[in-house]
């Protein structure tokens, strides 16, 4: 049961949080741009969105299927699980309550940009400029996070496997 636990939890490691990583990071690039260049802009972020914000929901499952694997190993009072699930709360709070909400303001802002012909929105283009940086800042601390958190899963400090 173990291994089949540990199994699920890697793989919704890789195909959950992976491509919330990947679409967070992209989206700044594409919020930069104004949706007057092309008119791709905008349905490029609303679609980066729409994968952090989906992935977000199935990437429940990563904590649950973690959690359990740690009962099952006897290691949920180890330091380095604890650190792990405290890091990951963490991560998942920037995501709940900063990343997904600057996402949405910053598609709001293209899509009345794109509705006045302004290409500016609510806005001026150094607002626009100043949230992309602050949501890629802010994306950069998340994958940051849970960068440590794959180094503390792969070393597990006090682990007999010798890794």
């Amino acid at each position: 049961m173990t291994k089949l636990l540990l199994s699920i939890h890697v793989l919704a490691s890789i195909l959950v949080v992976g491509p919330i990583a990947v679409a967070a990071s992209m989206f700044p690039r594409y919020a930069r741009r104004t949706a007057g260049e092309d008119g791709h802009s905008v349905g490029a972020t609303v679609l980066l969105h729409r994968i952090c914000s989906g992935y977000a929901i199935v990437g429940v499952a990563v904590p649950v299927f973690g959690i359990a694997t740690g009962a099952q190993l006897g290691v949920l009072t180890d330091a380095w699980l604890l650190t792990s699930i405290v890091l990951t709360t963490i991560a998942a709070a920037i995501l709940a309550l900063a990343i997904l909400p600057g996402q949405e303001r910053m598609i709001e802002s293209a899509e009345a940009a794109a509705a006045d012909g302004t290409g500016t929105g609510t806005g001026d283009g150094a607002d626009t400029q100043r949230a992309a940086a602050r949501l890629a800042g802010l994306t950069g601390v998340f994958n940051l996070l849970w960068a440590v958190v794959v180094v503390l899963m792969i070393v597990r400090p006090g682990s007999t496997t010798g890794a």
